[in-house]
């Protein structure tokens, strides 16, 4: 079902959403329903891994052969209507009042080098007076920072980086992004965008800490390898009480980590990592992004009231950016974990939180294996967060 397209002077926004199970049709009916009669300038897709990536491009290119496209398989997708699991969004985006321009890369080479690459395409929009960079990855193929930080690295501080970590249904074992035709994993794809209206980031996580900090007494990148000298892996389930089936079940242990995050003490602030997996032979732990070794930690959890709360406090931020101009449409990077805290109830009334931040405005989102909001500072790269990109 297509939202009520969002309009000004001289933009234009509208999404499409489709649960047809065939992926060339689902492709179709959402491209069709976010391009109408609009000439876009960007589709932006999030699609059930479930769908043949290739055909649901063929039917995203039935409806526009030509459109600049970037995209990503999900863990979960977000429209205004609710969320969904096999379903596909696209959003659609036009007018004078938008330039745009894409890029892709592959991450064999390294993330850092991936994220300098793409963010390359930047300069194209440099004459807009509002720009962000909006970038999606590959959040099993390392420590997602050194895109953030490759991509610092081009635009600098002037540019504002968002974006999320494609997903595979919490299958944890290989994500695709899309750039045009093209079918990727272990890539980044990035779109700059440039507007001639405010764009306004928003960022939350809603968790709290529990028990004493520890030390990382040994990490390598992004695996902690143990915790107060002692193996992480035991430190994790034992201060958590966590159940048997997760010390020696791979996809048990992987729903429990969910909603069990560990805190970083950073200079910027707290940050949330997200336990991705564990390795059951060297008792570690394996998170989405680096963790400092000498540094602090602690384990996290929430509830459906911090969450909640953090959903609000996030579309308020991004909403605050806008100068008093009502919301063309919300970008919404909400992480698995946080719908894992919420439930299918509580997600679907976290959506309609979200539309109502974005007062009638359209909706668009996934749910992530990580999120990217850089404003200030060189780091950006967050997990079990929500990032909203609010654009008037």
């Amino acid at each position: 079902m297509a939202d009520p397209p969002s309009r000004s002077l001289t933009r234009w926004l509208r999404v499409g959403h489709s649960g047809a199970s065939e992926a060339r049709r689902a492709g179709g009916e959402a491209a069709g329903q976010a391009i109408e009669d609009g000439d876009p300038k960007l589709l932006v897709v999030f699609s059930t891994d479930s769908h043949d990536p290739h055909e649901l491009l063929a039917g995203i290119r039935s409806k526009a052969p030509g459109t600049p496209l970037i995209g990503c398989s999900t863990a979960g997708e977000i429209a205004t209507s609710g969320p969904g699991d096999t379903s596909v969004v696209v959003m659609a985006m036009g007018g004078e009042g938008f330039s745009v321009a894409t890029a892709d890369h592959s991450a064999s080479d390294g993330l850092r080098e991936a994220g300098m690459a793409v963010a390359a395409c930047a300069q194209e929009v440099r004459d807009r007076p509002y720009r962000i960079l909006l970038l999606l990855t590959d959040g099993l193929a390392g420590d997602q920072q050194e895109v953030v930080r490759g991509a610092y690295s081009v635009v600098g501080a002037e540019v504002p980086l968002v974006g999320g970590c494609a997903g595979d249904d919490l299958k944890m074992e290989s994500t695709l992004q899309f750039h045009d035709d093209q079918v990727m994993s272990n890539a980044v794809v990035a779109a700059a965008l440039g507007s001639d209206a405010p764009l306004g980031i928003g960022v939350r996580h809603g968790w709290r800490r529990v028990g004493s900090p520890m030390l990382v007494s040994a990490s390598d990148g992004n695996r902690v390898l143990t915790l107060d000298d002692e193996p992480a892996l035991d430190v994790y389930l034992r201060g958590l009480c966590a159940p048997a089936e997760a010390a020696g079940d791979p996809a048990a242990f992987t729903r429990f980590a969910l909603t069990h995050p560990l805190g970083l003490q950073r200079r910027s602030g707290e940050e949330v990592r997200f336990v991705a997996g564990a390795d059951f032979q060297d008792r570690s732990l394996t998170c989405v992004a680096h963790v400092p070794q000498g540094g602090l930690t602690w384990f996290m959890e929430g509830d459906s009231e911090s969450v909640m709360a953090a959903t609000d406090g996030a579309c308020a931020e991004a909403v605050d950016q806008l100068a008093g101009a009502t919301p063309l449409g919300f970008l919404a990077f909400d992480c698995i974990a946080r719908r894992g805290v919420l439930g299918d109830m509580g997600i679907k009334q976290e959506v309609a939180r979200i539309s109502g931040h974005a007062a009638g405005a359209p909706v668009a989102g996934f749910y992530t294996y990580g999120e990217i909001a850089r404003t200030r500072g060189t780091g950006g790269f967050h997990n079990q967060t929500l990032v909203v990109l609010a654009m008037a």
